[in-house]
């Protein structure tokens, strides 16, 4: 498994991507995303076993880190770096026991604090807050405002990551916020160039020098 910081440009997939899926995924990888979750929905497990280990070759030639969404089991079976779980997915603990101590466990605490100290509690090696701005994805999801990245750094020892409409406009100000991850979907995956608008995003939320 690959062991780079939880830190940086984190880009997801659409199962609207379709045959663009791996050049779009190859892109935002030149481009700087260090984290790549395998996001898809769709009633075809052959497909979905099938992408999934695409993506896995994919990520591993690049050093980049492989999170499936949503299936711990499909984590395990392509041999994932780890797994995202949302509110109604299995708990962080089974999933720790299906994939593993070295395995990254993500959890989705929309707006919550308490969520996210429950998630911590549970094993997570991660919280995502979200969505910090309107999102095209999934445009009636609760919305995190920014200052809880500061009262969760307060409390979490685990990196934080944001989600929700960001863009190469708004991610200085999350990064500034306190986000340690900027998940991203359509402003990398169904940019015109997907490359570029990553680079765009990482430019952005990287450290000064010196700093």
């Amino acid at each position: 498994m690959v062991s780079a910081p939880l830190a940086g440009l984190y880009v997801l997939t659409d199962e609207r991507l379709g045959e663009n899926l791996l050049p779009a995924v190859a892109a935002a990888l030149a481009g700087g995303a260090r984290l790549v979750q395998y996001r898809d929905k769709s009633a075809d497990p052959a497909r979905r076993l099938e992408e999934a280990r695409s993506l896995r070759r994919l990520t591993r030639k690049r050093g980049a880190r492989l999170i499936v969404n949503d299936d711990p089991e499909l984590a395990s079976a392509v041999a994932a770096d780890g797994v995202h779980l949302g509110r109604d997915d299995p708990d962080p603990g089974r999933a720790r026991r299906l994939l593993g101590p070295r395995a990254v466990i993500g959890v989705s605490c929309y707006d919550s604090l308490a969520q996210a100290r429950a998630a911590v509690a549970a094993g997570a090696d991660y919280v995502a807050f979200g969505s910090v701005y309107p999102s095209p994805t999934k445009p009636g999801a609760v919305r995190a405002p920014l200052p809880l990245f500061a009262a969760a750094k307060d409390e979490l020892a685990v990196p934080l990551c944001a989600i929700g409409g960001i863009t190469a406009g708004n991610a200085a100000a999350v990064a500034a916020a306190g986000a340690d991850l900027l998940a991203v979907v359509s402003a990398v995956v169904f940019a015109a160039d997907p490359e570029a608008a990553a680079r765009a995003i990482v430019e952005r939320i990287r450290p000064p020098r010196g700093g």
